[in-house]
């Protein structure tokens, strides 16, 4: 179905505001890296209703790129600890300003998120805040195994209950059978949900349209109380184009929007991508909207669908925080001219020669030691700077100026061990990938594209 008209249909139902201008910036803020920063409103927050008629805030904090202690990512610093103090600030503001669903898993930030989200929610009355958690059992699928990670994210949280409690992260053949089903786990969870526990129950997919299918035929039998689904304007209709195994985000909103299932969204900003679009893309948004951040266009697109419960950002900065509240105090909805732009922005990125990486880090660690994250970031980069160049379809001075800024850059950006030319094509990290990337030939790409660079300087 055609994006605007399928929206068109939805106009009445979308929130509208009017207030102030969604994710814009105040005239005397800089602006950094796709965000927008300055003074945001209190008590302007949008909300939806879950299926139980608890109020949500459209936009969730995603704790899955939490700040470490020295700055960076546990990629870069693997033996980093989480700056408790700024998740704390972060998560104050958040809730200040009317955000109260927080998302976390077992898994995310090398076991540490947890935790960190209990300490810093259990700070603030229970009723202000919502959390959802997940059965991440990705590599050990056992009932013992399982019902001990469900218990511990309860020790973790600090909490009686959980609000929100997901099936993580299925799609592969199989999957959702073998690591909920055969082990009798799904049973228990639709125990504990009787129990109270568990206040919504649902799941979170990524991969083939025949386990996602299976899923929701599911439905009847389970009464799924929501479901997490990666979607935002590049997705809707490209998804499948970028990677074949992926699924269109338009096939998945519109089969649970068939079963009124609330939808909670993953991936807004595809891992910070739609923040920092290259310069052309950027430009054309931005000669729209100039005070507008890059980010904001994604949030406005996914607040005009009414069964979208709420999306998720995962926020490493205040400025993240604040930018994306803003966002949502109102969530202003995209006007026809905007959503044609983000059609032709969505058509240009989709065919952009990028590795579709999110840097959910969940192929991490590589027992080769690669920073398949960082390399891919890192390749995308000098992709949007103008970095990557071939030898015979540029003039000459420009491949020597690309492949002196790549080489240099690669260096100082990924250790020698770590980068792709290490890789053994093992294919360890090709299961655990989300986006279906291949990632050992994306790997060898790199390598052999490295190797041209090294050899054209001889």
């Amino acid at each position: 179905m055609d994006r605007r008209t399928f929206l068109k249909g939805l106009a009445g139902a979308a929130v509208a505001g009017t207030a102030v201008a969604a994710g814009c910036k105040h005239p005397n803020a800089e602006q950094s890296e796709g965000y927008a920063a300055g003074e945001v409103p209190l008590g302007q927050m949008t909300y939806r209703q879950d299926k139980h008629g608890q109020q949500v805030s459209l936009l969730g904090f995603g704790m899955m790129r939490l700040p470490v202690e020295g700055g960076g990512n546990l990629r870069e610093n693997p033996d980093a600890k989480l700056d408790q103090e700024a998740i704390n600030n972060m998560v104050d503001y958040a809730i200040e300003h009317g955000v109260n669903y927080f998302d976390t898993a077992p898994v995310y930030l090398r076991g540490m998120s947890e935790r960190a989200t209990g300490i810093a929610l259990s700070r603030h009355p229970r009723e202000k805040w919502l959390v959802a958690t997940k059965m991440s059992n990705f590599r050990t699928w056992t009932r013992e195994a399982s019902l001990k990670m469900y218990e511990n994210s309860f020790k973790e949280l600090q909490v009686d209950h959980i609000d929100y409690y997901l099936l993580h992260s299925f799609g592969s053949e199989g999957d959702f059978q073998k690591r909920f089903v055969d082990n009798g786990v799904l049973d228990f969870l639709m125990e504990e949900r009787e129990k109270g526990r568990i206040r919504n129950l649902g799941w979170s997919f990524h991969g083939l349209q025949s386990e996602f299918d299976k899923a929701v035929a599911l439905h009847d039998k389970y009464h799924w109380d929501f479901a997490q689904i990666q979607m935002n304007y590049v997705d809707w209709h490209y998804a499948h184009e970028i990677e074949q195994e992926n699924v269109n985000a338009d096939y998945l909103y519109t089969e649970l929007d068939k079963r009124e299932i609330p939808i909670v969204i993953m991936e807004p900003l595809l891992g910070g991508r739609l923040a920092t679009l290259n310069d052309h893309m950027a430009s054309q948004l931005k000669a729209r909207e100039p005070e507008c951040s890059l980010a904001s266009w994604s949030f406005r697109y996914l607040g005009m669908f009414p069964r979208i419960m709420t999306s998720l950002s995962g926020m490493t900065y205040m400025e993240h925080v604040e930018d994306n509240v803003r966002t949502h105090c109102p969530c202003e909805p995209l006007a026809d001219d905007e959503m044609a732009l983000l059609e032709r922005v969505a058509d240009e990125f989709a065919h952009f020669p990028a590795v579709p990486c999110t840097a959910c880090q969940y192929c991490m660690p590589c027992p080769y030691g690669l920073d398949i994250p960082g390399i891919f970031s890192f390749y995308n980069k000098s992709l949007s700077e103008g970095n990557i160049a071939t030898e015979g379809t540029v003039e000459q001075k420009e491949f020597r100026r690309a492949r002196r800024a790549f080489l240099t850059a690669y260096d100082k950006s990924i250790e020698r061990l770590r980068q792709a030319d290490h890789c053994i094509g093992c294919g360890e990290c090709l299961t655990h990938c989300p986006q279906s990337i291949k990632i050992t030939e994306k790997m060898r790409m790199i390598e052999d594209y490295t190797n041209r660079l090294k050899d054209s300087l001889v």
